[in-house]
């Protein structure tokens, strides 16, 4: 089978490798400390680019990328080290207005003119879609919604809200933005620096309600679940590549301690890791689509493998460096803490690896 990249796919990851170059690991803690952890113009040029057009279809304004082209973009972008949430913020909230029918919201989003957020994630329900704490019920000429979401990302940065809520018995996808009344949101950061939070709303009025039902949300977490492990097999190979750069310039006892054996049948290990996670990334993406139950099994297979492989990589990688490895003066510190964002998003490995067991 060729595996070569299409010339339009080089060309996508060429102006990934060029967008993300000029943030060194200085540049990216400045940006992660920011107010709202990103920057708004820096935003906008990644839309400018066509990275979150790519995931849409040509019918509502995008350019129809598919499952393959959007992995080797995000996977350039964690291998760039790169702070752009293009999955949280952009990937995701696309697919769910592209298919819940909100071409309004969705051309904002295109255009890196709105940023917006899903708000799915409730106390006590682990990585459940199910809404159950937040409801939502008519009034007057739209909706209405009540309740708590938690870790809600990009709290601070979004301009419109996805929330899920319990509508008749049935979860349902709702667009709340960040000024409508009734709407309270608590902020922190998570590991990799972002800012996230839990919002409260008190019988806030929707703007809309999306055309997406439980399976339509299943099947996009499903595709998030793949394109997280891309960014993961990305950032793994930053990791590989820096220690292996690292163990040839320090010296112990008058040597590289890249030359210990010990230390490089570990670093083989960790190649042959990073090798099968790609394979086992590309086998996923290429999954038939048309059958959906093979192709959600296929995304939670990936993620469950590539979050274990990359974790393994991770630590193998800090262990080398010593403690100044989960700093944020290195670079591995920095992928690292996204690895353990990322192996969490739409479900942690147990959660995906089980999933996978009772559909296999």
């Amino acid at each position: 089978m060729n595996f070569d990249l299409s010339e339009e796919q080089q060309m996508f990851v060429t102006s990934v490798e060029r967008f993300a170059a000029p943030i060194d690991v200085e540049a990216r803690r400045r940006l992660r400390l920011s107010p709202t952890g990103y920057d708004r113009a820096r935003w906008k040029e990644l839309a400018e680019m066509g990275l979150i057009a790519l995931a849409v279809g040509e019918n509502a304004g995008g350019m129809g990328g598919s499952a393959v082209d959007l992995a080797l973009v995000v996977e350039a972008i964690g291998k760039a080290n790169a702070p752009d949430p293009l999955l949280e913020h952009g990937i995701l909230p696309a697919l769910l207005l592209e298919r819940g029918g909100a071409s309004d919201a969705l051309e904002g989003v295109l255009a890196g003119e709105t940023i917006a957020t899903l708000a799915w994630t409730e106390r006590g329900q682990r990585y459940s879609l199910k809404a159950k704490g937040m409801k939502a019920e008519s009034g007057g000429d739209g909706f209405v919604l009540s309740g708590e979401k938690t870790m809600v990302m990009g709290t601070l940065l979004a301009d419109l809200f996805i929330v899920t809520a319990d509508f008749g018995g049935e979860t349902a996808c709702f667009l709340v933005p960040k000024d409508a009344p009734g709407l309270e949101v608590r902020a922190y950061r998570l590991a990799d620096g972002s800012i996230a939070g839990e919002i409260k709303l008190t019988r806030t009025p929707a703007s809309a309600k999306l055309s997406l039902d439980g399976a339509g949300l299943a099947a996009v977490a499903a595709e998030l679940r793949l394109y997280a492990a891309a960014e993961m097999v990305g950032l793994g190979q930053r990791l590989l590549d820096d220690t292996l750069a690292y163990v040839k310039e320090r010296e112990q006892f008058g040597v590289a301690i890249g030359s210990f054996q010990a230390l490089q049948h570990r670093l083989v290990d960790a190649y042959a890791k990073e090798e099968q996670a790609r394979s086992m990334l590309y086998r996923a993406a290429l999954t038939d689509r048309g059958d959906t139950a093979k192709w959600e099994r296929a995304a939670a297979g990936a993620k469950a493998y590539i979050g274990a492989n990359v974790d393994a990589i991770a630590r193998e990688a800090v262990q080398m460096h010593g403690g100044m490895g989960i700093t944020d003066e290195l670079a591995i510190g920095h992928a690292m803490k996204r690895v353990m964002v990322l192996a969490r998003l739409f479900g942690d490995v147990d959660t995906v690896l089980a999933e996978y067991a009772l559909a296999a």
